[in-house]
């Protein structure tokens, strides 16, 4: 049964930078597309980036150049860098781990990003 456990989140000032870490464990993580995601409690839950099997990454608008997404196969581990942080910025993170009907997610770490 694969587990998600997301870490890193926190509070930062506008301008800053936060790095989030996802541990896979419970399968194999290089069958698996992995993701990050968010959510505000006024919005719906938004793609933030998403890394492939072979490494293929993809981005919401609204982050790309600021965000970069990158896994470890041999870690088991995914990572977000955000840097340039925007008060909009601020939601809970989910890593998402999806592979056929499997669509599996973390608890989720808070990212606040306020002056």
């Amino acid at each position: 049964q694969v587990h998600l456990v997301e870490s890193g989140g926190g509070s930062v000032q506008p301008g800053g930078s936060l790095r989030l870490s996802c541990a896979f464990s419970g399968s194999i993580f290089s069958l698996y597309v992995m993701g990050w995601y968010r959510q505000d409690p006024m919005k719906q839950r938004e793609l933030v980036a998403q890394i492939t099997r072979s490494g293929d990454t993809n981005y919401a608008g609204s982050v790309k150049g600021r965000f970069t997404i990158s896994r470890d196969n041999a870690k088991k581990t995914v990572v977000l860098e955000m840097t340039s942080l925007k008060p909009e910025d601020t939601a809970v993170y989910y890593c998402n781990a999806k592979f056929r009907v499997e669509d599996i997610w973390g608890r989720g770490t808070q990212v606040t990003v306020s002056p």
